[in-house]
């Protein structure tokens, strides 16, 4: 079996494109295995994952669980909201208990950027980030690029505007640097408030003006707008916003081409993204659901072979 590069998956700056290319060559396995009449493998029955969230997360969460179940792992979950975490626990403190049981892989959420890194440090099991405060988001990242290859045949050449609140996103951050390795072109947009002083070091173009970017790319993923990360008010309201920064109908019909739209999730509708455009025929977001399970699948499988 070909192995990654890394023991740990903490960000996609930490992986090569080869890591990429064999991670969704997996996913196409396993894609292939969720379409079965009996959609489980017994890849991983004697591994032990933790998915340990100190943050809420619904998506992300669930889409880790129903990877380990179809690979046969055994799992536990941890939430800190229930955890003696609330009673002053450290984080090294909380996750050697964890491993004491006898844990393999831990799949961590944590608020704090670097959270994961540092605990790869410290233990032994290996580790996958699923997002760490505003710094990155690996899988989400692998799926968004697994999902432009699905639709458009590949990556490399490909034209992505990121819309949003960049600032924020640790999903942009991931995506930027996943789709770079992978050689697709890349833009930002959103309003100068909400976009990093140095994004433009990334080599990325940044466009504050919505038309302009969605009329040069063939792809645009659209971010939600985190009101719970934000600790002032960077535009004057969600309706301002809408105004300037939201993909609908009436926007796409002033284009002169089609264009896919994809969106993280969870959309706010009617903010960055209206129904009608986020239930089309342009949009593949509950793909890129789909398609998270497998890439989530693959990455468990080729990390527990470098264990």
């Amino acid at each position: 079996m070909s192995q990654l590069s890394v023991p740990h998956l903490l960000g996609i700056k930490n992986i090569t494109p080869e890591d990429i290319h064999l991670i969704f060559e997996t996913a196409d396995n396993f894609k292939e295995v969720l379409n079965r009449p009996i959609r489980k493998v017994p890849s991983l029955r004697d591994i032990t994952i933790a998915n340990v969230f100190f943050e809420n997360s619904t998506r992300t969460r669930l889409s880790f669980e129903l990877a380990e179940k179809r690979l046969s792992a055994d799992t536990i979950n941890f939430a800190s909201s229930s955890s003696s975490v609330k009673k002053g626990e450290t984080l090294l403190d909380t996750v050697n208990n964890i491993l004491a049981m006898k844990v393999d892989m831990i799949v961590m959420r944590h608020s704090s950027p670097g959270a994961p890194h540092f605990l790869a440090r410290h233990i032994k099991a290996n580790i996958i980030n699923a997002g760490d405060g505003t710094h990155e988001h690996p899988t989400q990242a692998l799926l968004d690029a697994y999902s432009i290859r699905e639709r458009l045949g590949d990556v490399a050449g490909k034209k992505v505007v990121i819309v949003g609140d960049i600032l924020h996103s640790r999903v942009a951050l991931s995506n930027i640097f996943a789709l770079k390795k992978l050689g697709a072109d890349v833009m930002v947009c959103g309003p100068p408030t909400l976009m990093p002083r140095f994004i433009g070091e990334l080599g990325v173009r940044v466009e504050s003006d919505l038309l302009t970017a969605l009329r040069w790319c063939d792809v645009a993923n659209i971010l939600r707008i985190q009101l719970e990360r934000q600790q002032m008010h960077y535009f004057p309201s969600l309706r301002e916003y809408a105004m300037y920064y939201g993909v609908n109908r009436h926007v796409l019909r002033q284009l002169d081409k089609e264009i896919t739209i994809m969106h993280p999730g969870p959309i706010n509708r009617g903010v960055e993204l209206s129904s009608d455009v986020a239930d089309s025929e342009h949009a593949i977001i509950l793909g890129q659901v789909e398609n998270g399970v497998a890439i989530r699948m693959a990455v468990l499988y080729l990390l527990a072979g470098n264990a």
